[in-house]
């Protein structure tokens, strides 16, 4: 392929890699602000309540921002048909996800007055991510990176906001810091209203797929599913999405509530610092191949397999250098940048350190998991790395605390990347024996 064939997907990689290293810097920013003001108590108190309504979060749409990307890479302008069933399926899935941190935060048996409100000044958090979610996958698939770019940066910049108020706000704790991200979530829900609202009328500039053909005269396709057939397509990627951040999170939540608020903060700093290191294949992957790589697997297999291998090599490169330099900086960065309180973080992040090339790779590998109809073998992968993250966290958090939660991460993240490998090399050997 030519220079200028490249340059449009280089330039726009490069937008969405800028607003994600900005949005990064920003969040990283906004939880050493915090991590500093709180103190471990406190800020363990609130990253532990942030992680458990980011676990529940997911449940509001249930993957169907990952199913659209597929519905629309293989029918085209024709996916208009699943909209208004998926909006009706999101307002229900958001309402349930909303009713189950509220329960929780009531009627949990482990759950004392601090968490309690903490846990219920964060539920907005729900409406926000679905909207960043929602709105971020129309940008998508009208290939308009700039505005991508813009809006992915909102709620990091309102999260630094609060945390910056909190500088200078006297009765700084866990319970404000609650309120300001609740905020934060409730503006951006707002904001995404109007994006709401033309997808719901067909409004949307599909790219891709050529002009849009005439429809009915709402801009809908005539034929619109019901619900069962909505989710007769879609329940993978819905437990997909859910089980990412229990797999992801458990590691916070389980050290509040079987070892003490303080190593949940101090596992939520690092956490918080892996986070932003794996915006970058994320950004690739999810913000600017997704959509294209569900039209090539339907309409492109060679460009397909091409970038499939193109792109492993390059995350496991780009993952050992990051590797690497966390290791490296982490021992003298972590004290300079959150204290000596957090000095114990540097240890977790040299073993976290070993999951940035698993984690780089797996993004890669997993991409191929993601179109076409080969979501069930990522449920599996997801299911089973679900597993060892829960199991290997509930044994080793009582007796090693935050070690133990790290080196549980580790195995769970290899044991993710395995089993995504296991899922393509079906689907490969497969395809061989049907060709």
């Amino acid at each position: 392929m030519n220079v200028k064939a490249w340059r449009p997907a280089a330039v726009a990689i490069s937008l969405l890699w800028l607003a994600t290293l900005a949005g990064a810097g920003m969040v990283f920013l906004a939880q050493l602000l915090l991590a500093r003001r709180l103190g471990p108590t406190e800020y363990g108190l609130f990253a532990s309540s942030l992680a458990t309504v980011s676990v529940i979060a997911p449940l509001a749409g249930f993957g169907l921002s990952q199913f659209r990307l597929k519905a629309y890479g293989h029918e085209g302008w024709q996916a208009d048909r699943w909209l208004r069933p998926a909006l009706r399926f999101s307002a229900i899935t958001g309402a349930l996800a909303i009713g189950a941190v509220i329960a929780w935060a009531l009627y949990g048996t482990a759950v004392d007055g601090p968490t309690r409100t903490t846990l219920l000044l964060l539920t907005p958090v729900i409406g926000g991510v679905f909207a960043i979610d929602i709105v971020g996958t129309k940008l998508r698939l009208e290939e308009r990176h700039r505005a991508l770019a813009g809006w992915q940066l909102l709620m990091p910049a309102g999260r630094l906001a609060v945390a910056a108020t909190l500088l200078a706000w006297p009765l700084a704790n866990a319970q404000a810091a609650a309120l300001g991200y609740g905020l934060v979530a409730l503006l951006i829900a707002a904001l995404a209203l109007p994006q709401l609202s033309a997808m719901q009328h067909g409004r949307m500039e599909l790219r891709g797929h050529g002009p849009r053909p005439d429809m009915g005269s709402d801009g809908l396709p005539a034929d619109t599913p019901g619900a069962m057939q909505l989710w007769s397509q879609a329940w993978a990627y819905g437990v997909a999405a859910v089980l990412y951040p229990v797999f992801f999170q458990v590691s916070t939540v389980l050290l509040k509530y079987l070892h003490s608020n303080e190593q949940a903060g101090h596992y939520g700093v690092a956490l918080a610092v892996m986070t932003a290191l794996y915006l970058f294949p994320a950004t690739v992957y999810q913000k600017f191949l997704l959509s294209r790589l569900h039209r090539w697997a339907v309409h492109d297999r060679v460009r397909f397999r091409r970038v499939y291998r193109v792109g492993n090599l390059a995350m496991l490169a780009a993952g050992l250098g990051v590797g690497l330099v966390l290791a490296l900086v982490s021992p003298w960065l972590v004290p300079l940048a959150f204290g000596q309180a957090y000095a114990d973080v540097a240890i977790l992040l040299g073993i976290l350190s070993l999951c940035v090339p698993i984690r780089f790779l797996s993004t890669a590998v997993g991409s191929a998991l993601l179109t076409e109809n080969h979501m069930r073998y990522r449920v599996v992968a997801m299911l089973v790395a679900t597993l060892v993250a829960v199991v290997l966290n509930w044994l080793a958090i009582p007796r090693f605390g935050g070690i133990g939660a790290a080196w549980a991460t580790v195995i769970a993240e290899a044991m993710l990347l395995l089993s995504m490998w296991w899922g393509v090399r079906r689907i490969v050997d497969r395809e061989e024996t049907a060709g």
